[in-house]
C-alpha cells in the first residue's frame, strides 16, 4: 500500500464514517494528505485530517479520528490506527500491505511511479536557448541539466513533452559575432563589442578553411560568409557539447525564420487589430502591464523596426498553432520581465494566460579551494558547459545542477564533486546501487538465480514480502513508497531538485537497512524464505535508485 493508495483509502473511509452519521460529506478535501511521522513510534503514516474537517463537520476532532480509528483498523492492509494529542491520526501497515510496494516495484519496473496526470497535455519546453554566439555558459548549463530532467518526469506523468530549442540567429548579437570572427581571421583584436576567446580565433579558421578566399570578398558579401559558416559551426559546437552531456532536442526553432516567412509582420497585426496594441511617440507598444509587467513594452520600434519582443510573441503564436497546451519557457536571472510580456501576449491572442509559465533560473558558480573560478581556459571571459564537464564529469555535473532549487543561486565546489566520498551526494547515490548490483551478483554466485530480481523470481509471487518486519526494512518500504508521489509533486511543481533530494534520502535508508539486516546466506547457511525477501527489498530498491537517476540523465552504476 503505497502513500497516495492509503490516501484514497482514507478518503472513502472517511466519506463513509461521516456518511454513517449524517454528516456533512462534502467537507471532506478532494485529497487527503498522509504524512510520515518524524518519530516512527508514532507509526507508519499519520495525517491530520479529523482536524481539518471537524470543525466544518460539528463535531469534536478527537472525536471524529476516533471514528476514523475504529474504521480504519478494521480495513485491509491496516494493522492499527490510533488518535494522538488534539486529533491526529497514526497509523500502521500491515506487513503483507507493506509487501505489496516491494511487489509493486517488481512487477511496474521502469514505470513504477509513473502516472497519467498530464496525459493529453501537449507540452512545450523550452530550455538552454544560448545565443549561438560562443559556447554554452554555467547558466546555460543548468537550465540544460534542469530543462532535460524536467521534460523527463513531465514524462512520467504522461505528459507528451517537445524539447526545443530556440535558436536566436537574427539580431544585433549575430552581427557582433561576425565582425568578431572577420577581426580574428585578419589577426586584429576583437571590436569593443565584440565576442572574445580562443573559440573565436579557431571558428574564423575554420570559416577560411571552407571558403578560403572570404577575407577578399566585397565587404557584404564576406560578412555574409562569416556569418552563415560561422553561426552553423557555432551551432554544431553547442549541440554536440548537448549531446555529450545527455541533452538532446526534438525541434531546434530558428528565430530568423519567423522574420523571413513574415509571421512577425502577421503577429503584429493581429495584435493591432485586436487593439492590444497602441501607437504612442512613433512606436507600437503591447499593454504588458496588464499582465504584471513593470512597464508597456515596445514592439515596432518608432523607426519602423521590431524590437526584440516581436519575434517572442511570433513565436508563441507559432508553438500554438502547433497545438501545444502548456508553453514552458526556462529563462536566465535578468529575464523577470518576459513573465508579463509572455502572458500579456498570450492574453492579447485570446489564449489563457496561464498557457505560458516562465521559470526563472539564478546563478551558478564554481569554486575551487575556496575560491570562486572565473576564467574559461576555451572561452575567456565566462565558464562553460566543458569546462564544468573537464572538472567533474557528467554525472557529477547534472546532479549538481538539479539537486537545488533553481530559485536558489548556487555555489558548485569542484573538489566536493570530484570526490569519491560520501560527502558528495551524487557518489553517495550511485554507490547505493552499485552496492545493490554487487549484492545481485552474489545472489547469483550462491546459486540464488539471475541479477535482475523479476528473472530471479523473487517478486510477489515468490517471495514472501510479509516477513519483511525489521523496522529498517519497513523504513526502506516506506521510503520506496514515496517516490510516485515525489515524482508527482516534481511534475506538479516543475521542480526536478525533489528527485534528487529523494533518492539522498532513499540511498541513506538503504544503507542503514544494509548495516542492520544480513541479505545473503553466509557459511553453511541455507538459503531461506527471509532471504528471498529481502533479496526482492533489495531488487526494489535498485529499480527505483536506477528509476530516479535515469530522470535526472546520471548514470547508475553496477560496479564503483
Amino acid at each position: 500500500m503505497t502513500p497516495a493508495d492509503l490516501a484514497e483509502l482514507l478518503h472513502g473511509t472517511a466519506a463513509r464514517v461521516l456518511a454513517e452519521r449524517d454528516l456533512d460529506v462534502s467537507v471532506l478535501p478532494e485529497t487527503l494528505t498522509v504524512e510520515r511521522p518524524r518519530n516512527p513510534e508514532h507509526g507508519d503514516y499519520a495525517t491530520n485530517v479529523a482536524m481539518q474537517v471537524a470543525k466544518k463537520a460539528g463535531v469534536n476532532p478527537r472525536e471524529l479520528a476516533g471514528w476514523l480509528a475504529e474504521a480504519l483498523t478494521a480495513a485491509d492492509g491496516i494493522e492499527s490506527a490510533e488518535v494522538a494529542g488534539p486529533g491526529f491520526l497514526n497509523i500502521r501497515l500491515a506487513a503483507d500491505a507493506q509487501g505489496a510496494i516491494v511487489a509493486a516495484v517488481l512487477t511496474e519496473g521502469a514505470a513504477y511511479g509513473n502516472s497519467d496526470a498530464l496525459a493529453g497535455t501537449r507540452i512545450n519546453l523550452e530550455f538552454v536557448s544560448a545565443n549561438p554566439t560562443g559556447p554554452i555558459h554555467l547558466g546555460g548549463t543548468r537550465w540544460a541539466a534542469v530543462g532535460d530532467a524536467l521534460g523527463r518526469i513531465l514524462a512520467t506523468q504522461g505528459g507528451d513533452v517537445t524539447r526545443e530549442y530556440y535558436f536566436n540567429d537574427h539580431g544585433a548579437q549575430i552581427d557582433r559575432f561576425t565582425r568578431s570572427l572577420i577581426a580574428a581571421a585578419q589577426g586584429q583584436p576583437a571590436p569593443e563589442d565584440g565576442y572574445a576567446g580562443a573559440y573565436i580565433a579557431d571558428i574564423a579558421q575554420a570559416v577560411l578553411q571552407q571558403r578560403p578566399d572570404a577575407l577578399a570578398l566585397p565587404d557584404e558579401e564576406r560578412h555574409e560568409v562569416f556569418r552563415s559558416i560561422g553561426v552553423e559551426l557555432m551551432f554544431a559546437h553547442i549541440k554536440r557539447t548537448l549531446h555529450e552531456f545527455g541533452v538532446d532536442f526534438d525541434v531546434y526553432f530558428h528565430e530568423n525564420s519567423l522574420f523571413e516567412s513574415g509571421a512577425v509582420e502577421k503577429a503584429v497585426e493581429t495584435l493591432k487589430t485586436s487593439g492590444s496594441l497602441y501607437h504612442q511617440d512613433g512606436a507600437w507598444w503591447l499593454k504588458s502591464t496588464d499582465f504584471g509587467d513593470d512597464k508597456d513594452r515596445v514592439v515596432i520600434k518608432s523607426d519602423g523596426n521590431a524590437a526584440y519582443i516581436a519575434g517572442d510573441i511570433a513565436y508563441f503564436q507559432d508553438k500554438r498553432s502547433r497545438g501545444f497546451d502548456l508553453c514552458i519557457y526556462m529563462l536566465g536571472a535578468d529575464h523577470h520581465g518576459y513573465i508579463g510580456r509572455l502572458k500579456a501576449a498570450a492574453a492579447a491572442f485570446g489564449d489563457d494566460p496561464d498557457t505560458v509559465e516562465v521559470m526563472i533560473g539564478q546563478m551558478v558558480n564554481l569554486v575551487r579551494g575556496g575560491v570562486a573560478v572565473k576564467m574559461s581556459k576555451r572561452a575567456g571571459t565566462v565558464i562553460t558547459l566543458d569546462d564544468l564537464v573537464e572538472a567533474i564529469g557528467v554525472d557529477a555535473a547534472r546532479y549538481a545542477l538539479v539537486r537545488s532549487s533553481v530559485d536558489q543561486s548556487i555555489d558548485i565546489d569542484l573538489e566536493l564533486w570530484a570526490s569519491t566520498t560520501n560527502e558528495n551526494p551524487v557518489y553517495y547515490v550511485q554507490y547505493a546501487h552499485a552496492r545493490l548490483s554487487s549484492i545481485a551478483r552474489g545472489a547469483v554466485e550462491l546459486g540464488l538465480g539471475a541479477a535482475n530480481a523479476v528473472e530471479l523470481g523473487l517478486g510477489a509471487e515468490n517471495a514472501d514480502l510479509a516477513l519483511l518486519t525489521h523496522e529498517r526494512e519497513g523504513d526502506l518500504i516506506r521510503t520506496i513508497g514515496e517516490y510516485p508521489r515525489v515524482l508527482a509533486k516534481a511534475a506538479e511543481l516543475r521542480e526536478p531538485h525533489r528527485v534528487a533530494r529523494y533518492l539522498e534520502e532513499l540511498a541513506g535508508t538503504y544503507h542503514r537497512f544494509y548495516d542492520s539486516c544480513r541479505i545473503l546466506p553466509q557459511g553453511d547457511e541455507e538459503p531461506g524464505p527471509l532471504h528471498a525477501a529481502r533479496l526482492a527489498l533489495c531488487a526494489a530498491t535498485r529499480q527505483v535508485l536506477a528509476n530516479g537517476l535515469g530522470l535526472l540523465g546520471v548514470s547508475a552504476p553496477e560496479r564503483m
